[in-house]
C-alpha cells in the first residue's frame, strides 16, 4: 500500500500483478460510512511466475516487483498508468527482497543464494557481493547508513551502506538455544532513537525519545522489539501465533502481526485460523482480529494508520483500526485532547470548548494517558526526573491543575470520580482525596488487593502508607470508578466489588472474561466490559439475596461504547462502522458513522471525529461534532410533524423520558397551544417553563409572543428579527444585553438611532471586558479606549509592558485625578522612579514620592525632593538605613547609597577605611589601588558639588541648613589629609605598583627612580615594605650607596622585631663587605627655571628651590616645560610616554566605570 497516493500493488500466482486505487470517500471531513470503490484497477504485464516481492518508492513514484524466476521489473508512473521502466534478470536464484531506501534514492535486492546488490533510482548499479550465506530479509536503517539482512539460519547481520560487515544482531527469543529458528519479518521503522541515529524528521510528532523501532519476529511466534541496532534490552514479544507478518503504521506507535493461531471454528472444532493483533510500540498487546481464509500472505498500513489491508489467499480483507487516542470528554461540551508537534518532544493537551470554540493548551511532558469525570480530568504522564516515578494531575476544563500526585510505581489503570483518583498497580490500589470540605480529612490510603479476602472487609483498615512492592498471583487489569461504587477486575476473572466512600467489599463476582475496558453506568447497576476480542458484555448487579451476576447481553466486533449520563439502561456502542444505541439491551436501528462517542444525555449522542482533530489538532471546528437523536426522540418528531399532538403526548406517556415532555412542549409554544404546553412543562417538572408560559399569556401582541418563544427556545436571530420588523428596537437591544451579547448590542446601536453615549460606553467597556477576561490584551484597549474607561486602560497598557503608553495617557488627565495614584504604584513597582514621582506630585502625595525614590535607591532624587518642598525626615531615613547597611557589613551597599545620595564625604571615608582595612587583611595591591581612586573620585565629586553650590544664591533657608550639615559632618568624618590631598594613597600604591612591574621588566634605572620618590609616601604605605623594595632594586642595578641608606631606614624603624633587625644588620654586613656603598654616576640634565645642572633622578632644584612634578607613566621628575595633565587627577606626564595610552594609567578605566554609575 502506497502510503503517498494510496496505491495498492497486488501479486499472485501465473504472473499476476495489480495496482489498484480506492475511492477516497472520506474526504472534506465526511462522517458517514460508505462502502470502498475501485477508481483504478490496473493488469501489469510481465512477470511469468508468482510474483514474491512488491516494493513502493514513494518519493520517486516507482514500484519494484519479483517474480519466482528472479525477474526484477522497476515501473514508473506516466499519465496515470503504469508502464515499464526497467527489467533485469540474474538468472541465478530467487528474489528474496527488495527494498528502497527511505530517501528513495537507492535500492536493495538480495537473493536466496547470498548474492546482494544495491543500485541508485536511476538503474546504475552502485556495488553488489555475493555472501555465503542464505538471505531472507533486507531492511535499511532511517539514515540509510546501515543495511540489516536475514538469514535462513535465523541470525541477522548489519552491514554499512558500502557493504561492509559490522556486527550480528544479538536475538534472546530461543531460550534453549538448541536449533535454528527461522526469521519471519524484519522492519525497521523511520522513528529511530535520536542518540544512535539521528534521522527522524520528526513530520508526525514523537512517540516518544527512547521508543523501540526495530522489530523481529520468528517463525515460533517470538518478536524481539528494539530501539536500535545495539540495544541489549529489547522488548519480547509471544504471539502464540506461527507464520508472522509484521508492520510498524506510519507514525511508530502501533504494530500490526497476521499470523496462524489455533482456535475454535465456528462450528466448535479446533483449526488454525487467521488472526490479526495489534500491539503499541514497546510490546503492550490491544487488540485481535479473526479473519477468514487460511493463510495471511501479507499486510500493509493505509498513510493514515485508520486502515490495514491484508492479503488472504485470493481476496483482499481491509479493516478499519482506531488508534487509542489521548483524548477525553468532560463537562458535557468540553474535549481534551494530547498531541505531538513537529520536531518536539513535548506533548500538548489542547482543552476545546465545542459549544464556544475556545480553546486552552497546556504543556506536559510524556503524557500516557487521559480520563475524566464530570468537569474533571486526569492527566497521567511520565516523571523525567526519575525513571519510575509518575505524575497524576487533576485540572479542570480549562487546564487549571487542581491537585498534583508523584507516585513512585508503575500504574496499571486508573479512575476518577468527583472527589477521589484511585490508581491500582498489579497488586495494590492507591486512593487519594483531591477534593475535601474539611481540611483535616484524609488524603491518601493505600492496600493490598490480596488482603481483600472476606464479603465486608474495609480498605481502610487494612490501609498502610506508601507503597510496598509485592507479586500477586492474581494481579489486578482493570478498575472502574463512579461515586458509589468501585469495582475492581483481576487476571483470573475475579471482579471485586466496593462501596464508596467507605471502600468496603460487599460483593465478588467471577467471569470468563478479561476486560480491555470497563464503565458503571449512571446509577452503578450495571457494569459493561469489552475485552481485547472486541467483545462486548453487559453485567447486571441483581439486589437480591444471592448478589448474583447477570450477563445476558453480548455484541461482537465492538471498539467503543458509552452510557447515557440520565438513563441507567440505556448506552451506545460503536460497533464496526456503526453507532446502536441500545435501551435496556434491545438495539435501536443502527446509524453508519466513523468517530468517536463524546457524550451521550438527553436522548442525544454526540460524535466527535478524533480522527479529523488530530490531522489539525491546533485548529478543531465544530463541523467535527455531530448529534445523532434516539429512535425516540425521532418517533416523537415524526408525530408531531406528521400526526396530531394529542398522539405525540400518548406516545411520551408510554416512555416517559423529560427530553420527550420538552420536545412538546416547545413545539406547542411555537404552534401557541399553551394549554398543552403547559401540561409538558408540568409533565417534566420544569418550572421556569410553568412561569414562561404565564407571562405569555399576560402579553396582548402576537408578534411579541412569537418572539418570546424563539428567545426561550434559543433561537436568538429569530427573536431579534421579529422586534426588528414590528419596530420595536428597543426590545431587541434589551435582548442583547440579557444576554450579554454586547458585540450586537453596539451594532444595534450605531446602526438606529436609539440608545445613548452612556449605554454605549457601556457596551464598548463590556466588550473590552470580554477580552481582558480573555487576556487579550490589545483587543481589549481598542474598546476602553473608545469607552474611555481609564482604570481599565491603565491595567491593559501595564499587561502590555507598554510604559511609554502608560506614561502618554498620564499626560493626558487633569491634576489632581484620582488614578494618579494609580500610575504611581506601577511605575514604582516598574522600576520607572521619575515617571512614578511625577504622579504622585500631581496628587501632592511628596511622602509617597520620596518613598518611591527611597525604595528604588535614587537617594539623590529624594534628598532633592525633601530641599525642595521642605520634608525633614529623609535625613533620618538615610542615616537609619546608612547604619544599618554598616551594622550588617554591607558596606558596598551602604557606600552606593551614599553616593546616590551625594553625601560624598561618607562615601569616601567609607572607601578610604575599605582600603585600610585592605591593607590590614595584606590584599593585592592593585584592589587598595582601586578603592583609593574611587575615593579620591568621591572626595573630587563633593569639593565639585560645594563649588556648584557656592555660586548658587542660598536664598531657601532649608538649602542653607542643609549646606552647613554637609560641611560640618564632613570635618567630623573625613580624614582631613585624604580631603586635602584626595590622590596621595592613589599615587602610592600606582608607584609601588610601578616600580615593581619596572623591576620585573628588567627597566632597572626607572625602577630605582620610581622607588625613591615612592619614599614620599612612607605615610601611606608601610615604611618596611618602601624600603625593602628600594634596596632590592638598587642592590641589583649596583646602586650600593642608595641601597646603604635603605638598609639604615630599615635598622631605624621601632616596628621591626628584634629577630628582624638582626637578619637586617647580618645581611647588610654580607653586602657591604663586599661591595662599596657608591651609586655609578648618574646623568645630569638643566633645570628650565634657573639652568642649573641636576641629577635626573632629582625632583628638586636646590638653586631656585623649585619642585619638579613627577610623571605618572614612568616615575621620573618631569623636567620638560610642556606636558600632559590629567583633568581628573590634575597628575602629570611626559608627552611622548602618554602618547600610547589610552587614559591617565592613574585613574585608568576606573574613572569611566565611576562615570557609568553616576549616570544609572
Amino acid at each position: 500500500w502506497n502510503n503517498d497516493q494510496g496505491w495498492i500493488a497486488c501479486g499472485g500466482t501465473d504472473g499476476l500483478l495489480k495496482v489498484l486505487k480506492l475511492e477516497n470517500n472520506n474526504n472534506n471531513g465526511d462522517k458517514k460510512s460508505k462502502s470502498s470503490n475501485l477508481s483504478m484497477n490496473q493488469t501489469l504485464d510481465g512477470h511469468g511466475g508468482s510474483v514474491l516481492v512488491a516494493s513502493w518508492n514513494q518519493q520517486y513514484h516507482k514500484l519494484a516487483t519479483s517474480d519466482e524466476n528472479g525477474l526484477i521489473i522497476v515501473w514508473i508512473l506516466y499519465k496515470g498508468t503504469w508502464y515499464e521502466e526497467m527489467i533485469n534478470n540474474r538468472n541465478k536464484s530467487v528474489v528474496t527482497d527488495i527494498q528502497w531506501n527511505k530517501t528513495g534514492e537507492k535500492i536493495g535486492i538480495i537473493y536466496k543464494d547470498g548474492a546482494v546488490i544495491v543500485g541508485s533510482v536511476d538503474g546504475s548499479r552502485i556495488w553488489g557481493k555475493e555472501f555465503e550465506m542464505e538471505l531472507l530479509y533486507l531492511q535499511w536503517s532511517p539514515d540509510s547508513k546501515f543495511i540489516l539482512f536475514c538469514t535462513m539460519d535465523g541470525e541477522i547481520h548489519l552491514y554499512d551502506a558500502d557493504g561492509n560487515f559490522i556486527s550480528k544482531v544479538q536475538t534472546y527469543f530461543n531460550e534453549t538455544g538448541v536449533g535454528v529458528i527461522k526469521i519471519s519479518g524484519c522492519e525497521w521503522y523511520l522513528f529511530v532513537n535520536l542518540i544512535v541515529i539521528n534521522k527522524y524528521n520528526g513530520l508526525n510528532g514523537y512517540v516518544d525519545q527512547d521508543v523501540p523501532c526495530l522489530a523481529i519476529a520468528l517463525e515460533n511466534g517470538k518478536i524481539q522489539l528494539m530501539r536500535n541496532e545495539k540495544d541489549n534490552e529489547p522488548i519480547i514479544i509471544d504471539t502464540a501465533m506461527r507464520y508472522l507478518n509484521i508492520k510498524w503504521n506510519r507514525d511508530g506507535s502501533l504494530l500490526a502481526v497476521t499470523g496462524m493461531q489455533y482456535g475454535k471454528s465456528s462450528q466448535g472444532e479446533n483449526k488454525e485460523v487467521c488472526v490479526l493483533q495489534i500491539y503499541d510500540a514497546y510490546g503492550k498487546y490491544l487488540r485481535s482480529l479473526r479473519v477468514p481464509g487460511k493463510r495471511i500472505s501479507s499486510l500493509s498500513w493505509e498513510n493514515s494508520g485508520l486502515h490495514i489491508a491484508l492479503a488472504i489467499d485470493s481476496f483482499i480483507y481491509f479493516a478499519n483500526v482506531r488508534p487509542n487516542y489521548k483524548w477525553t470528554s468532560l463537562s458535557k461540551d468540553v474535549i481534551a485532547y494530547a498531541y505531538s508537534k513537529p520536531n518536539k518532544s513535548d506533548t500538548y493537551i489542547t482543552f476545546w470548548n465545542s459549544k464556544t470554540n475556545e480553546k486552552y493548551t497546556k504543556l506536559y511532558t510524556k503524557v500516557l494517558s487521559l480520563i475524566s469525570y464530570d468537569v474533571y480530568c486526569l492527566i497521567i504522564s511520565k516523571s523525567t526526573v526519575e525513571d519510575n516515578q509518575y505524575i497524576f494531575t487533576v485540572v479542570n476544563s480549562i487546564g487549571t491543575p487542581i491537585h498534583t500526585k508523584v507516585i513512585d510505581f508503575e500504574p496499571v489503570c486508573y479512575g476518577i470520580n468527583k472527589t477521589r483518583v484511585y490508581i491500582a498497580s498489579s497488586d495494590n490500589i492507591l486512593y487519594y482525596q483531591f477534593k475535601t470540605l474539611r481540611k483535616k480529612e484524609f488524603q491518601e490510603y493505600t492496600f493490598n488487593i490480596d488482603d481483600i479476602k472476606n464479603i465486608g472487609t474495609s480498605a481502610q483498615d487494612i490501609a498502610f502508607g506508601g507503597y510496598h512492592l509485592s507479586e500477586s498471583n492474581d494481579p489486578i487489569v482493570q478498575i472502574a470508578v463512579s461515586d458509589s461504587c468501585l469495582i475492581v477486575a483481576r487476571q483470573s476473572g475475579a471482579l471485586l466489588q466496593f462501596s464508596l466512600p467507605n471502600v468496603i467489599l460487599e460483593n465478588q463476582y467471577f467471569i470468563s472474561h478479561q476486560p480491555q475496558q470497563m464503565q458503571l453506568n449512571c446509577d452503578s447497576s450495571m457494569l459493561s466490559l469489552i475485552d481485547n476480542s472486541g467483545i462486548l458484555k453487559i453485567f447486571t448487579f441483581s439486589k437480591n439475596e444471592n448478589h448474583s451476576l447477570s450477563d445476558d447481553f453480548e455484541r461482537k466486533d465492538v471498539w467503543e461504547m458509552k452510557w447515557s449520563e440520565d438513563t441507567p439502561d440505556s448506552f451506545v456502542v460503536l460497533e464496526k462502522t456503526r453507532v446502536i444505541v441500545f435501551n435496556n439491551c434491545e438495539p435501536e436501528e443502527p446509524v453508519s458513522y466513523i468517530g468517536n462517542i463524546f457524550d451521550f444525555r438527553d436522548l442525544e449522542i454526540k460524535i466527535v471525529q478524533i480522527d479529523e482533530i488530530m490531522k489539525n489538532p491546533e485548529s478543531p471546528t465544530k463541523d467535527f461534532i455531530s448529534i445523532i437523536e434516539t429512535k425516540h426522540v425521532r418517533e416523537t418528531r415524526r408525530i408531531l410533524e406528521e400526526e396530531d399532538i394529542s398522539k405525540a403526548f400518548e406516545y411520551a406517556e408510554t416512555i416517559s423520558i423529560p427530553r420527550l415532555w420538552k420536545i412538546i412542549s416547545f413545539f406547542a409554544l411555537n404552534n401557541f397551544n399553551f394549554d398543552v404546553a403547559e401540561k409538558a412543562f408540568a409533565k417534566c417538572q420544569d418550572y421556569q417553563g410553568l412561569q414562561f408560559i404565564k407571562s405569555l399569556k399576560k402579553l396582548n401582541n402576537k408578534d411579541i409572543q412569537r418572539a418570546e418563544i424563539a428567545t426561550y427556545s434559543g433561537n436568538i436571530e429569530l427573536a431579534e428579527k421579529i422586534y426588528i420588523e414590528i419596530d420595536r428596537m428597543d426590545l431587541a437591544l434589551n435582548l442583547r444585553m440579557l444576554l450579554g451579547d454586547w458585540f450586537r448590542v453596539v451594532y444595534l446601536i450605531q446602526s438606529g438611532d436609539i440608545g445613548d453615549d452612556v449605554l454605549l460606553n457601556k457596551a464598548l467597556n463590556s466588550i473590552g471586558d470580554y477580552y481582558y477576561e480573555h487576556q487579550r490584551w490589545s483587543q481589549a484597549l481598542n474598546y476602553y479606549v473608545q469607552g474611555r474607561n481609564i482604570e481599565k486602560l491603565i491595567q491593559c497598557y501595564y499587561l502590555l509592558e507598554d510604559y511609554s503608553g502608560l506614561e502618554k495617557l498620564m499626560n493626558s488627565l487633569p491634576d489632581n485625578d484620582t488614578n494618579y495614584k494609580t500610575f504611581g504604584e506601577i511605575f514604582k513597582s516598574s522600576g520607572m522612579c521619575h515617571q512614578a514621582v511625577k504622579a504622585y506630585l500631581k496628587i501632592n502625595d511628596v511622602k509617597s514620592a520620596i518613598d518611591t525614590c527611597v525604595y528604588l535607591n535614587q537617594w539623590s532624587d529624594a534628598i532633592e525632593l525633601a530641599e525642595k518642598h521642605n520634608f525633614k525626615d529623609i535625613e533620618t531615613l538615610l542615616s537609619g538605613y546608612a547604619k544599618r547597611l554598616l551594622n550588617e557589613r554591607k558596606i558596598i551597599e551602604a557606600i552606593e547609597l551614599y553616593r546616590k545620595a551625594n553625601y560624598c564625604q561618607k562615601s569616601a571615608q567609607l572607601l578610604y577605611n575599605l582600603a585600610d582595612e585592605f591593607v590590614k587583611q595584606n590584599k593585592s595591591p592593585l584592589q587598595i589601588k582601586k578603592l583609593y581612586v574611587l575615593a579620591a573620585l568621591e572626595v573630587e565629586r563633593y569639593h565639585q558639588l560645594n563649588k556648584t553650590k557656592g555660586h548658587k544664591k542660598n536664598s531657601d533657608e532649608a538649602l542653607a541648613a542643609l549646606e552647613g550639615l554637609l560641611v560640618e559632618d564632613s570635618k567630623n568624618t573625613m580624614n582631613t589629609k585624604f580631603l586635602d590631598n584626595a590622590w596621595k594613597g592613589a599615587e602610592a600604591y600606582h608607584y609601588y605598583i610601578l616600580a615593581q612591574q619596572q623591576y620585573y621588566q628588567g627597566d632597572l634605572d626607572a625602577a630605582i627612580k620610581t622607588a625613591k620618590h615612592l619614599c614620599e609616601y612612607d605615610d601611606i604605605i608601610d615604611p618596611k615594605k618602601i624600603y625593602c623594595l628600594l634596596a632590592l632594586i638598587s642592590f641589583h642595578n649596583r646602586c650600593f650607596a642608595t641601597c646603604s641608606k635603605a638598609f639604615v631606614k630599615l635598622e631605624s624603624l621601632q616596628s621591626l622585631s628584634e629577630q628582624e633587625k638582626d637578619d637586617i644588620d647580618k645581611l647588610a654586613l654580607s653586602i657591604f663587605t663586599k661591595f662599596v656603598p657608591e651609586d655609578p654616576s648618574e646623568k645630569e640634565v638643566e633645570c628650565t627655571n634657573c639652568g642649573s645642572l641636576l641629577k635626573e633622578s632629582e625632583s628638586y632644584c636646590s638653586s631656585c628651590h623649585l619642585n619638579f612634578p613627577i610623571c605618572i607613566v614612568t616615575g621620573k621628575p618631569i623636567i620638560e616645560p610642556y606636558h600632559f595633565m590629567c583633568h581628573v587627577c590634575k597628575r602629570r606626564a611626559i608627552e611622548r610616554e602618554i602618547s600610547g595610552l589610552q587614559c591617565c594609567p592613574l585613574v585608568s578605566y576606573y574613572y569611566f566605570i565611576y562615570l557609568i554609575c553616576l549616570l544609572n
